[in-house]
């Protein structure tokens, strides 16, 4: 009898898995080259990024966090609630950590039972009605409100002073997002961190008086002037944007305070640019402009100063936002 013939074994799998890890360093090679091309104009995305240690001017690795714009939007709200409340950076951290596990910092139309929004607050429970928790804003101020209740929360472990305010049934899970949300609040709240948004500049028109009402709500009107209602700008790749200006400037005498609330305007104009149409930013003797420099912060000072680029002349409590028209 003929010895029946064995097959040979195959030896295509380290084959096929070489290809599959060529195509995803292929893919993600495209998404750099997207990312980084037409100076930051590819798709929209959000970076978050704090210098590490206590002194913001150390020069050592940058803690950062990547996010989408609707995300960068909503951690930019909950910070700068917070600033408005004149709240320190701990109960900012507590609270973005706690939107971060909640809802991966996604205004949620949807949830267990009747819970809704950022944190997942619940009408049935007296957090307020439906359409107030879908509101960032409210959603996040009474969540501060909840927490300064309670007694010694900045000395608290995250997770118990995140679970005295939600009562959740998976309490230790808040704690996985502490460091990133620490980051978030560098940059949002904090003096040694900042936002970078890039993507395409704004082709729509904005309404200045939308982005006008929402830095009242959460900041109050007294901290607004405006100036300057319209001006030509040369954008990316020399397209002219015609822009509404909205100068915001802090109370005399406002100290370190008005700082931070001056930071925390930039910033959320910043991650609210896409949806809001904003053509650029300036803070003390820095600018952001959409679409260019990979959607980060260059040191350029504030357009029209006679201070531009030089840190000793510029406002440092002076926001002006540049919104497409």
């Amino acid at each position: 009898m003929s010895e029946i013939p064995r097959p040979r074994p195959r030896r295509r799998r380290p084959l096929r898995t070489a290809a599959g890890l060529l195509v995803l360093l292929a893919l993600a090679g495209y998404l750099i080259v997207q990312r980084e091309s037409n100076g930051g104009g590819g798709a929209p995305y959000c970076t978050a990024s704090v210098r590490e240690g206590a002194d913001p001017s150390h020069e050592g690795t940058l803690g950062t966090y990547e996010m989408t714009p609707e995300q960068a939007g909503n951690a930019a709200t909950i910070a700068a609630v917070g600033v408005a409340k004149g709240l320190p950076d701990r109960a900012v951290t507590i609270a973005l950590a706690t939107a971060m596990q909640e809802s991966s910092l996604r205004n949620l139309d949807h949830g267990d039972r009747d819970s809704l929004g950022l944190f997942q607050q619940r009408p049935s429970q007296g957090w307020g009605t439906p359409e107030q928790i879908m509101d960032p804003v409210y959603s996040a101020g009474i969540f501060y409100d909840h927490l300064a209740e309670i007694k010694g929360y900045s000395r608290l472990p995250l997770t118990v002073a995140a679970q005295k305010v939600q009562r959740s049934g998976f309490p230790q899970a808040y704690a996985k997002h502490e460091p990133d949300a620490i980051v978030l609040t560098g940059a949002f709240a904090g003096g040694g961190g900042e936002v970078a948004c890039g993507g395409p500049p704004p082709a729509q028109a904005g309404d200045p008086q939308e982005v006008r009402t929402e830095l009242t709500r959460i900041f109050g009107k007294d901290a607004l002037q405006e100036m300057t209602p319209e001006q030509s700008h040369t954008g990316a790749k020399g397209m002219q944007i015609r822009e509404s200006e909205i100068l915001l400037v802090e109370k005399q005498g406002a100290g370190e305070a008005g700082l931070r609330a001056g930071r925390a305007m930039a910033q959320w104009a910043v991650a609210h640019a896409r949806e809001m149409s904003i053509a650029r930013v300036s803070y003390s003797w820095k600018s952001w402009i959409c679409g260019e420099d990979q959607g980060r912060w260059q040191f350029k000072g504030g357009p029209g100063k006679s201070g531009d680029g030089d840190p000793h002349n510029a406002t440092p409590a002076e926001v002006r936002i540049f919104v497409n028209r």
